[in-house]
This record gives structure tokens, C-alpha cells and sequence, in this order.
């Protein structure tokens, strides 16, 4: 499977892991024993992730997100460390799926009609003031409602279009995001995750290892995620497009198109048809 997963040019090499510092862990003294089979040795008092691991379950999870998606599956991004915010934004937004990066809102996926209806009365404010309804408020009640627009917009403006549960999520550094991880497993919502030598993967059910404080490393991994949900994309895409025979296509048309040419011979057929009659009347009436 790895070599299959390098030979492909959509899938990470070793060296882009090396060249982004995938493979830097923790401390020793931070480990998590469960990713003890994800560690190839340490130095310097710093563990060293197997990337060979790495690339090969990152193509797994691709494999994976690409499939969901082309069966209609829509992804969360979910990543609020400082280190991840800006990428999981960017990419989330290329491959127009779903995010968050400021703060996960309790409740989000087991409480999610609330959280709906917070995202309905957003919109709604936001149609008002497109409309020009505030302008007829006090200003003093303008500045809060739109410090409550941008408060809200910060915090959901990355799922404001999610009207239904992810179909997975996708995150950064599970330990830090330990009331999403709660929250899928609660919901039965699968979880691919960037998991580092401190992290807990048994609740994972997709998991990538590789470092989640580096920005490039963190960056690469998500871009790849993103391409795979672009692809999975394209492939539903394919699979809609309806493709009809071209004998069908030829056959239908003629038999129920119809022209003003059509209608002349038509006509003209019925007046040769009636002309034998008259003149066989005639001799009857001179008889």
C-alpha cells in the first residue's frame, strides 16, 4: 500500500514530511503509550514518527474522505490551535466544505438543533441588515446587533451553511479538541485526525501521525484532505452525469418532432383523398 501511495503524485512523499517537520513528536516525557507502534526511535530527548506510517495511512484516510464525499458526505475541518486556524480556514474554503477554528461550541453535533437555530437567527439578522432594516434603529442598538453579527460570524461563520451532522470530521490535535472527539464518538460521527506522540488514537478512527504544532506539517497534511475531498467530488460529478445512448437520442426526437412541412403534406393528402369522391357522385346525380 505505500508504495502504491508514493507512486501516486497526489499523495505526500516522505521527503515533503521530512522538509515540513512531520516527523518531530514530543518530549519522551509527554508520550501517550498508545502511540508507541507510530514511533520509530527518539534523539535528543524527542521522539521521531515512522512517516513510512505516516504516508501510508494518510493515503487510507484519503482513500477514505474521497469515497464519502462522492457518495454525497460533506466534512468538518476542525482545528482551534493558533498553528492550525489559518489553514484549515484556507482549505476548508478551497474545497468548500465545512469548518471550525476559533472555538468549538458545546453541544455542537449532540446539541445541534440549538446551534441551528443560533445559525438561522444570524442569517436573519444578516438578510435585515442587507435589506436596510437596521437603519431605521437606534444607532446605539445598530453597534451591538452588528458586534453580534461579526461575535457570531467569528465563532459559525465556517458551518453557517450546515443544515444536517457532518458526515465526518477531520481534526487537528484530538487532545486539544477532546469535547469534539466526545462529542462525534457520541454522535457515531467519524474522526480522521493529525495525532502527535501525545495523543490518544484508540478513538480515532482515522488516524495520521504526524507532528500537529508545526505549521507546514499542519498545513500539508490538511491540503492533502482538502484534494482528496476536491477529487470525491469529481467523481460524484461523473457518476450524476447521465449518459444516453445515441440511438435513443436519435430515435426519441424524430418521433415526436413536428413541422409546419408536415402539416402542408398533410393536408394536401387529405384534399387528393377527397377528390375521388366528388367525381364519383357526379354520374349518380346526372343518372
Amino acid at each position: 500500500m505505500i508504495q502504491e501511495a508514493t507512486a501516486n503524485p497526489t499523495v505526500v512523499s516522505i521527503k515533503l514530511l521530512l522538509e515540513s517537520g512531520a516527523h518531530f513528536g514530543h518530549q519522551t516525557s509527554r508520550w501517550h503509550p498508545q502511540m508507541k507502534r507510530y514511533i520509530f526511535t527518539q534523539r535528543n530527548g524527542i521522539h521521531i514518527l515512522d512517516l513510512q506510517q505516516t504516508v501510508g495511512l494518510m493515503e487510507q484516510a484519503r482513500g477514505y474522505v474521497r469515497q464519502l464525499v462522492a457518495d454525497g458526505g460533506s466534512i468538518l475541518f476542525v482545528g482551534t490551535k493558533k498553528q492550525a486556524q489559518e489553514a484549515v480556514e484556507q482549505e476548508a474554503q478551497r474545497c468548500e466544505m465545512f469548518y471550525v477554528n476559533q472555538r468549538w461550541l458545546g453541544g455542537m453535533l449532540t446539541n445541534f438543533t440549538t446551534i441551528q437555530s443560533r445559525i438561522d437567527y444570524l442569517v436573519r439578522m444578516e438578510d435585515r441588515e442587507a435589506r436596510g432594516e437596521l437603519e431605521t434603529l437606534p444607532k446605539k442598538e445598530v453597534i451591538k446587533l452588528q458586534e453580534e453579527m461579526r461575535r457570531l460570524n467569528r465563532l459559525m461563520g465556517g458551518f453557517k451553511e450546515l443544515t444536517s451532522l457532518p458526515s465526518a470530521l477531520f481534526i487537528v490535535d484530538p487532545t486539544r479538541e477532546k469535547i469534539a472527539v466526545a462529542e462525534a464518538r457520541k454522535t457515531g460521527t467519524p474522526i480522521i485526525a493529525i495525532v502527535d506522540t501525545n495523543c490518544d488514537p484508540r478513538g480515532i478512527d482515522c488516524p495520521i501521525p504526524s507532528n500537529d504544532d508545526a505549521i507546514r506539517a499542519i498545513r500539508l497534511v490538511i491540503s492533502k484532505i482538502a484534494d482528496a475531498v476536491l477529487e470525491g467530488k469529481a467523481l460524484r460529478e461523473e457518476s450524476q452525469a447521465v449518459l444516453v445512448p445515441e440511438g435513443e437520442e436519435s430515435e426519441t426526437p424524430a418521433s415526436y418532432s413536428f413541422s409546419p412541412d408536415d402539416f402542408e403534406q398533410e393536408d394536401t393528402t387529405q384534399e387528393e383523398q377527397e377528390e375521388p369522391v366528388a367525381e364519383s357522385g357526379s354520374p349518380d346525380q346526372g343518372a
